[in-house]
């Protein structure tokens, strides 16, 4: 797939094809990286720092995990929500649908960091250029850490093909150490796939728009089984909290 040139080339495609993959290079330009993320060595440290999931950990699965909410209003403005859980229903999770999922806050430094705001500030741009007629958006960012055991691969979407129930993902790569696989895949509603792109290098992206596809990420298992591996990545979801007529 042919790079994307500019960020107006981006909102076409997202546009057109329901998604787009983006190497790290083209997503460093788009994030004026490295200036814009200045402090993206703590920002990726902070995977270290990872709470388990221990609602995943019921349904004998693992990950760790930490999560924040942000809203943008009516002026534009991009503000931090008070904590709160994270909710989806069973139509769009059925493994852990239903149910509000309290996962501890992503800390501070990393929540008003430049590099979160950035990335933050550029999904903004994008997906609000896509929905020139939203009011406003519920924001919600999770920090994952998929580890992977000699003899027990790790499970990246746990709950297989899916949709989010939003209006826009954005899946970052932040760290890949000794895995294997990992591919993110896209399909329609049928099943039939659209395309699919393994995230490798830092900054390496996936945009989804999870009204029109379904997405999901194949198993990770360990290059070295003697070797802590891991697939570390930040998710950003966009949902529109009312339409402007």
């Amino acid at each position: 797939m042919p790079p994307c040139p500019d960020f107006s080339a981006l909102g076409d495609r997202l546009q057109r094809d329901g998604f787009a993959f983006l190497t790290a290079r083209v997503m460093g330009d788009l994030l004026e990286a490295p200036a814009a993320l200045a402090d993206w060595p703590a920002f990726a440290a902070s995977w270290e720092k990872l709470a388990p999931d221990t609602y995943l950990a019921a349904q004998g699965r693992h990950r760790r995990r930490r999560h924040a909410t942000f809203a943008v209003g009516d002026d534009g403005r991009l503000v931090r929500a008070p904590h709160q859980p994270h909710f989806q229903s069973l139509a769009y999770n059925p493994l852990q649908g239903d149910i509000q999922r309290w996962f501890e806050p992503i800390e501070p430094a990393i929540a008003d960091g430049a590099t979160l705001r950035r990335i933050l500030a550029f999904s903004h741009a994008l997906f609000g250029a896509l929905a020139a007629h939203a009011g406003g958006w519920h924001i919600e960012v999770h920090q994952f850490r998929i580890e992977a055991k000699p003899g027990k691969a790790g499970e990246p979407t746990p709950e297989g093909v899916h949709r989010d129930g939003v209006d826009y993902v954005l899946v970052l790569m932040v760290d890949r150490r000794n895995i294997q696989s990992g591919t993110t895949t896209i399909h329609t509603a049928d099943g039939t796939e659209l395309g699919s792109f393994t995230l490798v290098d830092p900054l390496d992206a996936a945009l989804v728009d999870d009204a029109r596809v379904f997405h999901g990420v194949t198993p990770v298992t360990p290059l070295d089984p003697t070797q802590p591996a891991h697939r570390d990545v930040l998710v950003v979801t966009f949902r529109r909290t009312r339409t402007v007529s």
